[in-house]
């Protein structure tokens, strides 16, 4: 199970078709957009819950990531199986534990796919100005801790989600989405790290 779906990252593609539009000043969104790093490569761990409206235990998963801005995101899910997501301007490539690839999303075919990585960008390193194009966003502390409220403004947003939830402090420690159908996740992020500044051989391989 991995984090963003493609029928969802179609969706989340919106997120930033008025990517420049300015924020209202508000303080404390100010101060959020000052507080959050902006690494060029950001490495986690990640644990995924969702919960499926209808059923009574959640689905979770859990496994590592690469944030390498402006190349794309390496989302590795370790169990309950292995799969890995590659995300990069051009494409979406899922792999499986078998070593076959798909391409999920290409843009060729789905243009507006190409803001994909930015989108991912936007929701793992907290850049509230990106995601205020297209969701309505509160902000509010909690001690050291900062809190984005997001609901989306379009129509064909609010089809697929209800809310979108960050929480952090330098860094995303977590987001929770509730979907139109009531499913929600929950990931939470942990170990994340500045270094190494730079991609390895194989990490930089497999954006390619």
């Amino acid at each position: 199970m991995n984090l963003f779906r493609p029928l969802r990252l179609l969706a989340l593609t919106m997120l930033l078709a008025v990517a420049n539009t300015a924020l209202a000043a508000d303080p404390d969104v100010e101060a959020i957009t000052r507080d959050v790093a902006r690494p060029a490569v950001l490495r986690g761990a990640f644990n995924q819950e969702k919960q499926v409206a209808g059923f009574r235990n959640p689905l979770r998963s859990q496994g590592t990531f690469v944030v390498a801005r402006e190349r794309g995101v390496i989302w590795s899910t370790l169990e309950p199986f292995p799969s890995e997501l590659v995300i990069t301007a051009e494409r979406i490539l899922s792999r499986q534990r078998d070593g076959s690839t798909r391409v999920e999303l290409d843009a060729r075919e789905q243009p507006a796919m190409r803001s994909v990585n930015a989108i991912l960008f936007a929701l793992m390193s907290g850049d509230v100005q990106a995601l205020s194009s297209q969701f309505t966003v509160q902000a509010r502390r909690d001690g050291n801790t900062w809190i984005l409220a997001l609901a989306p403004k379009s129509p064909m947003l609010a089809k697929a989600f209800t809310s979108l939830e960050l929480r952090g402090d330098r860094y995303v420690r977590q987001v929770t989405i509730v979907e139109a159908s009531n499913d929600r996740t929950l990931i939470t992020f942990s170990g994340l790290r500045e270094t190494p500044a730079v991609l390895s051989a194989d990490e930089a391989a497999r954006l390619e």
